[in-house]
C-alpha cells in the first residue's frame, strides 16, 4: 500500500492547468534549443524563455504528479506500468522515426554497434553513437537526455515512500529529511562541478548530469507540495501571478551563483503549482482535454 496523504481533495486537486504548463515548458525548450542550434539571433527574446528552463518545470511537475499517482496505485506493479506506458511508447515511436530519417541522409544501421545502440535507446538509456556524430548538430535528439533522469525518478521514489513508511518517524518528516538530504546533495554537485551542462564538461560532470543525484531534490520538492495539499493553501492556490512576479524580480536581481540558482528552482517549483491552481480553468477551455 502507498502512504496515505495528508488531505484528500479530490475534485480540487484533479482541476488544474498542468497540461498548459507542460506545452508551455515544451515550447520553452523547443525555441531555446532550435535558437541555439540554427544560430539565430532572438536574444532578448531568447532570455525571456531562459527565465523558465522547461526541464526543471517538467521535474517539478513530476514530482507532484506522480507522487499523487503512485498514492492512488492499488500496487506497485500498476504504478510502474503505468509508468512504462507513459513513457515508452513514445519514446519507442521517437527513435524509429529518428532512423528513418537518418537512413534517409544516408546513415546505416546495418551494423553492430546500430543495433547496440537500438535496444539501448529502447531501454531508456539514451546516448549518441559515434557513427551519428555528423547527424545534425552532433546529437541526434538533443532533449532526450532527460528520459533517463525521469526513469529514475520513478524507480527511486518508490523507495523514499518505503523508507517513509517503515520509519518510526511521522512519515512527512521523513520525506521532509529526504528532500533535505537531496538538496545538499544538488549543492555540493553545484559548486564541485560549475562546468555541467557546458562545452567544458567533465566526464563526471555528465554522468552527474545523467544522474537522479543532481536534480532529484525539484522533484522532491513537487512531491513535497503534493503531501502537504500545497494547490489548497491560500498563498498558493489563486495566487500564481504573485509568485510568478516575485519569481521574475528574484531571478533579475539577485546574481548569478550556485546558490541563487539553487534558491531560484525551488521558487520556480512553488511558482509552477501555484499556476497550476490559479484560473484553473484555462487549460480546458484552451486544450479541451488535449493533453498534447
Amino acid at each position: 500500500m502507498a502512504l496515505k496523504n495528508v488531505a484528500d481533495s479530490t475534485v480540487s486537486f484533479r482541476t488544474n492547468n498542468f497540461d498548459l504548463l507542460r506545452l508551455l515548458a515544451a515550447t520553452q525548450v523547443l525555441i531555446i534549443h532550435t535558437n541555439a542550434h540554427l544560430h539565430l539571433n532572438f536574444s532578448i527574446f531568447v532570455d525571456l524563455f531562459d527565465l523558465f528552463p522547461g526541464v526543471p518545470i517538467f521535474f517539478a511537475i513530476s514530482g507532484f504528479l506522480i507522487s499523487a499517482s503512485y498514492e492512488r496505485s492499488k500496487s506497485d506493479r500498476i504504478y510502474f506500468q503505468n509508468r512504462i506506458l507513459r513513457i515508452y511508447p513514445g519514446l519507442w515511436a521517437c527513435i524509429l522515426i529518428t532512423i528513418v530519417v537518418a537512413i534517409y541522409f544516408g546513415f546505416n544501421f546495418l551494423h553492430l554497434s546500430a543495433l547496440k545502440w537500438f535496444v539501448a535507446q529502447l531501454a531508456g538509456v539514451i546516448y549518441t553513437p559515434a557513427f551519428l556524430d555528423n547527424f545534425g548538430f552532433g546529437s541526434y535528439n538533443g532533449s532526450l537526455w532527460t528520459i533517463p533522469i525521469e526513469l529514475q525518478f520513478y524507480i527511486v521514489m518508490p523507495l523514499v515512500y518505503l523508507l517513509a513508511r517503515t520509519s518510526k518517524m511521522d512519515q512527512n518528516r521523513v520525506l521532509l529529511a529526504t528532500f533535505a538530504v537531496f538538496a545538499a546533495i544538488a549543492l555540493l554537485v553545484m559548486y564541485a562541478y560549475p562546468d555541467m551542462g557546458t562545452k567544458d564538461e567533465t566526464r563526471i560532470a555528465k554522468l552527474l548530469r545523467y544522474s537522479f543525484f543532481s536534480q532529484f531534490y525539484i522533484f522532491l520538492a513537487g512531491m513535497l507540495l503534493q503531501r502537504y495539499s500545497a494547490y489548497s493553501f491560500r498563498f498558493v492556490a489563486g495566487k500564481g501571478l504573485y509568485w510568478l512576479l516575485g519569481y521574475v524580480t528574484v531571478s533579475y536581481l539577485l546574481p548569478v551563483t550556485q546558490l541563487t540558482e539553487f534558491v531560484r528552482m525551488l521558487i520556480l517549483t512553488v511558482t509552477v503549482i501555484s499556476l497550476a491552481y490559479t484560473l484553473p480553468g484555462i487549460s480546458q477551455k484552451l486544450l479541451r482535454g488535449n493533453d498534447i
